[in-house]
């Protein structure tokens, strides 16, 4: 596509707030999709709804809303657009449509997935149905929606504390994440059976990582997201969602950071933050960098990429995440 006058003069107060973290070189490549599909969501009544871990290009050129999960899952009931496109993985695609049945949703590459919500299936969640009868299930919101279907009550990262210790229950069965188990684990005395689940961006990051970054970066406040094993939680400053990681970065204003997640995370918490410095482990999602802004535009133009679901599954699997949105944070 064509980077003309019109396009410059359009797309540059977005350049603008981006330019600390995106090349300009790479500004006359981006900038064609960004302004054709901002056009294109006004013609057609349509809102993106974009993760953390997305590109600072999307992130900031093209979402009307980017945020965590839950708060994915929150706009997207809200919306009052015809058409949802989720510039994140297939779960929350299917999260999106859930909320919003009556909506199309669509997702630029029907082949962004995630390992945790590949980890799991409906079919093994009734097998622990089974193995613990009356055990309430909780679900990651990171789930396929076969999955949520058979679930009391979904959580994310955010809430995953809060949301088992409201069941008032001993013991409870969460999925699928077994790092975010632990870690729920060691904030309540509900007892949680666990599932061997992980994220394969998170798994990566280690103990000796994290001491290696302190001792050379003195005075360093490290942050870690839930997904990480129990020693990296262990040795950071702080662990919580990525909404909780962006909150203590905006509260605390530390002079060098390093965050412990998605890497593309860190160019767009850069962009709010001009006086901090993040130091950045690039750890990349393969499945959320499938997203791009010439997918993006495709999906838009053709209406392709439809999340579709039968109304059993969809009544079924919207129940926990609206127990999930309810209690909120």
């Amino acid at each position: 596509m064509e980077f003309t006058e019109e396009v410059k003069k359009a797309t540059d107060p977005i350049y603008q707030k981006i330019s600390k973290v995106l090349p300009e070189i790479e500004w006359s490549v981006h900038a064609p999709y960004i302004h054709r599909i901002n056009q294109l969501k006004k013609e057609k009544n349509a809102v993106i709804l974009a993760h953390n871990y997305q590109t600072p290009e999307i992130y900031h050129g093209v979402a009307d809303f980017a945020a965590d999960s839950l708060a994915l899952a929150i706009e997207a009931s809200k919306t009052s657009a015809d058409i949802i496109v989720m510039a994140g993985v297939h779960f929350m695609a299917e999260t999106a449509k859930l909320m919003s049945p009556q909506k199309k949703v669509l997702l630029p590459d029907m082949l962004a997935g995630c390992s945790l919500s590949s980890s799991i299936t409906g079919k093994d969640v009734r097998l622990l149905k089974e193995k613990y009868p009356g055990v309430p299930v909780v679900s990651y919101v990171n789930t396929s929606a076969d999955v949520k279907a058979e679930t009391d009550i979904c959580c994310t990262s955010a809430n995953a504390v809060k949301i088992v210790n409201s069941l008032g229950v001993k013991k409870v069965i969460f999925l699928p994440d077994d790092y975010l188990a632990k870690y729920v684990a060691s904030q309540t005395d509900v007892e949680i059976i666990a599932w061997k689940g992980i994220c394969i961006v998170h798994d990566q990051f280690n103990e000796k990582e994290i001491h290696d970054i302190r001792k050379n970066n003195p005075g360093i406040k490290i942050i870690a997201h839930p997904e990480c094993p129990p020693d990296v939680i262990k040795a950071s400053d702080f662990a919580g969602s990525t909404s909780g990681m962006i909150k203590y970065v905006e509260d605390n204003q530390p002079k060098k950071v390093m965050m412990v997640t998605e890497c593309s995370m860190s160019d767009n918490i850069q962009v709010e933050n001009p006086n901090v410095e993040f130091i950045k482990p690039c750890n990349l999602c393969p499945h959320m960098k499938r997203i791009t802004l010439p997918k993006i535009l495709a999906c838009l133009e053709n209406e392709t990429g439809e999340i579709i679901m039968d109304n059993e599954t969809i009544n079924k699997a919207r129940i926990p995440v609206e127990r999930m949105t309810a209690i909120g944070r």
